[in-house]
């Protein structure tokens, strides 16, 4: 679960400071609250989803799979979206997932 696009590979080459202090405020969130580290995956992931950010989806459905969760419960927490989002954006977050699932299968 080391994966790291190039771009923010980059970015961290070119940012260091910039970088830290963001993975700090990560941890720090993550921490805020009562819920367990897959609940939280679970919310980061429906956040991405809604931004139609592909690149959150992947990796979001990445750290869920690092900790455990399975291929299930990543579909189910994308396709809630579909109420809220509708169909095409519910539909291409579950392909970029699909995607990722079938790579580290």
């Amino acid at each position: 679960m080391d994966y790291l696009p190039e771009v923010f590979q980059q970015f961290k080459r070119r940012f260091p400071g910039v970088k830290e202090s963001f993975d700090a405020l990560g941890a720090a969130e993550h921490e805020a609250g009562p819920l367990d580290e897959k609940q939280r995956r679970l919310v980061k992931l429906g956040i991405a989803v809604g931004a139609e950010s592909e690149g959150a989806v992947r990796s979001h459905v990445r750290k869920l799979l690092g900790i455990g969760a399975t291929q299930e419960e990543i579909l189910h927490a994308i396709v809630l979206a579909l109420t809220t989002i509708g169909f095409p954006a519910t539909n291409a977050a579950l392909s970029w997932a699909e995607e990722v699932l079938a790579e580290e299968a």
